[in-house]
């Protein structure tokens, strides 16, 4: 992670879309660089608030490719979903179901969870009866927070105050249009204040006690 004692518009202008720097203690970003830290969706986390370590756990904010995957409940929501976020300019893993057999939501859960926690997708988004059940599925994978989102409100959250990097639909508990400004919302939210990223930490070492 790279670490500045200033952070200047030249800075904001070639740093990646959607990562994290750290600023050095009584570090200093110039105000025509906020705005384009912002504009770029760059994470500054301060050095002395949240560690290298724990910075690292922040989910990335420029979401560029998402995983989706659905159970034989979720079929019709899957595919309106993902031509909205292909229309959005989003690459699209399309990971299925296909069929109208029941299928169990563990193994739909885990396909999307196995490529967030890999790197082949920045997000993953799953889709069951209430969504519930795949929350907890792919919550037992490492390194992934899946949250079932039934409001723009909780996605929001999940994603500014928990660094969801996950997130679950329930295809019989909302509609199609709530399904589409959910997601946009869940995609457009960050997750930048220290006081989120310490709380993530202690959630990482729960998962090694």
């Amino acid at each position: 992670m790279q670490k500045f004692d200033i952070i200047t518009e030249a800075d904001a202008r070639v740093l990646p879309r959607g990562g994290t720097v750290m600023l050095a203690r009584g570090g200093h970003v110039t105000p025509l660089a906020a705005d384009t830290l912002k504009e770029r969706r760059v994470t500054v986390v301060e050095d002395g608030k949240t560690s290298a370590d724990d910075a690292s756990l922040v989910p990335r904010a420029d979401i560029r490719t998402v995983a989706i995957a659905s159970d034989h409940t979720g079929i019709a929501m899957r595919r309106t979903l993902v031509a909205f976020l292909r229309g959005r300019g989003l690459a699209v893993q399309d990971l299925g179901t296909e069929g109208t057999e029941p299928v169990d939501y563990p193994d739909i859960a885990a396909s999307v969870a196995f490529a967030v926690a890999r790197g082949e997708a920045d997000a993953g988004i799953v889709i069951d009866g209430a969504g519930i059940g795949s929350a907890i599925a792919a919550n037992k994978v490492d390194g992934i927070r899946a949250v079932m989102c039934c409001s723009e409100t909780i996605a929001r959250y999940s994603r500014e105050h928990n660094g969801a990097n996950v997130m679950t639909l329930g295809a019989t508990l909302i509609s199609i249009d709530d399904a589409r400004a959910i997601v946009t919302t869940w995609l457009g939210t960050s997750m930048r204040e220290p006081r989120y990223i310490r709380r993530l930490a202690k959630i990482r070492d729960l998962e090694k006690k």
